[in-house]
């Protein structure tokens, strides 16, 4: 039997090798880090991962000629489609990271700058407990210890019906959001150890829609 097709959108400023590992350690696959659209149309699952601006990331898709490519293979393939940080904010239709910038709109709503009361810092970076309903199906099986690593400045602003999971800053901002086939962290998972992994592990297994 066939093993299942991953695809890593390969990122200039992505952390791949990490992520490569973490896929590979929890899923039997035929995992590739690739641009190339012949091997995203025959791919079984898409992860798009991302450190940096938003205005790059998105920048970097046109440049390669994905952005329409990966709209169509989430939205009318609807194939399990997972972005990772940068990866999760690029999903959204837009961002005011460095001036106004569009999106994938592959999820309705806009990124937009952190702004936390003291003593909570902006970049976010650290360990925190994520705040979720049971009955999301990507969260199955997480340990008592709900900690995940996060990085980031700038968070997703959207309708409550796409947040999944959120993380107390002094306020509840999201860490997780779905939109059928559709599913983004603004943590972590490959660098979040235990939980990560089981979450990995979820969604190639397919159980989160």
């Amino acid at each position: 039997m066939a093993k299942a097709k991953v695809v890593i959108i390969e990122r200039n400023s992505a952390n791949i090798i990490s992520l490569k590992n973490a896929i590979s350690n929890v899923f039997d696959c035929d995992l590739k880090v690739s641009s190339e659209i012949e091997i995203i149309k025959k791919s079984d699952f898409i992860v798009l991962p991302g450190v940096g601006s938003f205005r790059d990331g998105m920048n970097d898709l046109i440049k390669k000629g994905l952005v329409e490519e990966l709209k169509y293979q989430a939205l009318e393939i609807r194939k399990p489609f997972l972005g990772i940080c940068l990866g999760m904010q690029l999903l959204f239709e837009s961002s005011y990271e460095g001036g106004f910038y569009k999106g994938l709109g592959l999820i309705p709503g806009e990124v937009k700058f952190l702004d936390l009361d003291k003593p909570f810092r902006v970049p976010h970076v650290g360990w925190n407990n994520i705040i979720y309903s049971e009955k999301v199906k990507i969260f199955n099986n997480l340990q008592l210890d709900k900690n995940f690593y996060f990085v980031h400045s700038y968070y997703a602003d959207c309708n409550k019906k796409y947040v999944i999971a959120q993380v107390d800053c002094g306020r509840n901002i999201t860490a997780a959001v779905q939109r059928n086939n559709v599913l983004g962290f603004q943590f972590h998972p490959e660098k979040s150890q235990d939980n990560g992994m089981i979450l990995l592990n979820n969604f190639f297994k397919n159980e989160y829609y």
